[in-house]
């Protein structure tokens, strides 16, 4: 007698545990913040690099955690993983899917640190003109007198980021790249759209807000962790193929 065996069986390793951590680091932020006394991001989230709490391993470790505030987070973020990664990873094969996860999710973190680097001053300028009632010269004549000072740094742990969106925007590129005529159905459009195209698209969509942000307009989201993820993805991909480390075609689909 065969048995067909469960849904987790059918998944890829790497996928799978992936999916498994990021599942069980998001319940102990509900859990541990009560038994520690201090919330899970200020260890685990990717603070800037001149903030009092940042350390390297949030460079890794950012990418495990999720918003607490609902499940829309980690369910977006784990069905994009399990859709694309199982395809992925038996294409790339296990070990390689993992370090280009990974690799993925740390270009990812470099590239917020840049935008943080690039415009941290102009966001706490904003803060402290709306706070204090000044006007933006005024407001960075303050700012200045307040550089290299134990309050900046403190103050700066309000840049933080968090989720696996850098990894996962990689993952689709990747598949983009890998499998560009493949039909893919996005919600409430009834007709397939090939994946170089919606690739292309997201890609597009987070340069725009991105730039929107920068002119200060947040929604709260990394949009460019987002196409840090899809850059190191891309030269990855482009670098694997000079190398000829892919055989036969990916591209019919």
């Amino acid at each position: 007698m065969q048995t067909q065996g469960s849904f987790l069986s059918h998944i890829p390793p790497v996928t799978k545990n992936l999916i498994i951590i990021n599942l069980i680091v998001w319940l102990a932020m509900f859990v541990l913040p009560g038994k520690i006394g201090v919330e899970l991001e200020t260890y685990g989230g990717l603070h800037y690099f001149k903030a009092s709490d940042f350390n390297f391993a949030q460079l890794f470790t950012y990418m495990f955690m999720h918003s607490t505030g609902g499940a829309a987070h980690i369910f977006f973020n784990m069905f994009s993983l399990w859709m694309f990664g199982m395809t992925l990873e038996r294409a790339l094969g296990s070990a390689r899917f993992l370090f280009y996860y990974i690799s993925c999710g740390i270009g990812a973190a470099l590239v917020q640190e840049l935008v943080w680097a690039l415009t941290w001053e102009d966001t706490f300028v904003r803060l402290l003109a709306t706070g204090n009632n000044l006007d933006f010269p005024q407001a960075r004549e303050v700012l200045n007198g307040l550089k290299d000072t134990p309050w900046l740094s403190q103050n700066l742990n309000f840049f933080i980021t968090i989720g696996a969106s850098g990894a996962i925007y990689g993952v689709l590129l990747a598949f983009g790249m890998l499998f560009p005529n493949a039909p893919l159905y996005l919600f409430f459009i009834p007709i397939p759209i090939k994946a170089k195209w919606m690739v292309l698209g997201m890609g597009a969509i987070e340069l725009l807000i991105g730039m929107s942000e920068s002119m200060g307009r947040s929604d709260g989201v990394a949009h460019f962790a987002h196409l840090g993820g899809m850059i190191f993805g891309f030269f990855i991909i482009l670098y694997w193929k000079k190398k000829g480390t892919f055989h036969g075609g990916f591209g019919g689909y």
